[in-house]
């Protein structure tokens, strides 16, 4: 019974994860403008565009590293 108790943890945690990022991506864009950020490369010429957001990489993986370094702690 133990074992099912730990994964029942698991499943609400990963399951609050996602309600997170569910919840940002519907409506982060309104609180925080990422993936328009000044540094972000945008190129579009004729038919083609190109678009790689490098500062709003870096900025996510800042934040996510603090996060996971917080949380991971023991």
């Amino acid at each position: 019974m133990g074992d099912f108790g730990s994964l029942g943890k698991i499943i609400m945690f990963f399951g609050a994860v996602l309600l997170v990022i569910g919840f940002f991506i519907t409506f982060g864009s309104k609180v925080l403008p990422l993936g328009r950020l000044p540094g972000d490369i945008f190129i579009r010429k004729g038919n083609f565009s190109f678009y790689f957001p490098v500062v709003t990489s870096i900025i996510l993986s800042i934040v996510l590293t603090i996060l996971l370094n917080f949380f991971a702690r023991k």
